[in-house]
């Protein structure tokens, strides 16, 4: 299919074979797994996740490759959802499920909040910007250390996997690419975590993270509560680890 990648849904299509190999191995399909797509394009990760799943439920905005993928596939192999992955239900009657995507650079952040809130979902694969990935998988002491980081760490397992270079697209994009995993960690209970207060403390200490932590945190807490909860109040935001942070949230 000759298909003019659209500027507005942040189109760029995979297409370097070997590449695509080593993501249908990091993403590792088994047979009896649901399995969702999202964006699935031109079918470049389509294709190969098909061959090795009984059957492919997919994402797609743009109708013209809805059409496309509808002359490419069969229902026994594809089904195919047309509209926005931020407005579907991916609870799916409650079955588990893996998403998949090569996501859109634009939207990528806001897809996987609103996936996290969906029990059902087992593991994700996306391919995102690269640096995107790395604030994801970032360790305390780094700058790539943040909001980000610790909002979808409390939650997942997340997991680097492989470099994307934008030679592997048509267009090639201005970015490198990585491809992550998210899986919902089981080595403690989250649930006991409240996102809202978590997310209260992870936001204010990180609006201004070049200022020590008391001072980023000023209003919410004390030094003296900062000392009781075992973190140095001249420490700066990226230098506080995650189990810190849900720490401070519990005292809200």
């Amino acid at each position: 299919m000759k298909h003019t990648p659209r500027k507005r849904f942040g189109q760029n299509f995979l297409q370097d074979q070997s590449i695509i190999r080593n993501i249908i191995e990091c993403i590792n399909p088994l047979p009896e797994q649901n399995f969702i797509e999202i964006g699935p394009g031109l079918a470049a990760l389509t294709k190969p996740l098909i061959e090795k799943l009984s059957h492919l439920e997919v994402i797609e905005l743009d109708r013209d490759i809805v059409n496309f993928l509808q002359e490419t596939f069969t229902p026994q192999q594809l089904t195919i959802h047309q509209g926005d992955a931020l407005k579907f239900d991916f609870t799916l009657n409650n079955k588990p499920i893996r998403v998949v995507g090569n996501l859109p650079y634009n939207i990528s952040t806001p897809i996987m909040f609103y996936l996290s809130q969906f029990p059902n979902i087992q593991n994700m694969v996306f391919m995102l910007q690269k640096e995107v990935v790395e604030r994801i998988c970032a360790k305390p002491n780094n700058r790539d250390y943040g909001k980000l980081t610790i909002m979808l760490q409390y939650k997942y397992k997340c997991r680097y996997l492989l470099d994307v270079p934008p030679e592997s697209f048509y267009p090639a994009p201005k970015v490198d690419s990585a491809i992550v995993s998210l899986t919902p960690r089981t080595d403690y209970d989250w649930h006991q975590v409240d996102e809202t207060k978590l997310n209260q403390v992870v936001s204010k200490a990180f609006s201004q993270r070049r200022k020590t932590i008391s001072n980023s945190l000023k209003g919410l807490f004390s030094s003296e509560q900062l000392i009781e909860a075992g973190i140095d109040p001249l420490l700066r935001p990226e230098n506080i680890e995650l189990e810190k942070y849900i720490s401070l949230s519990k005292l809200i």
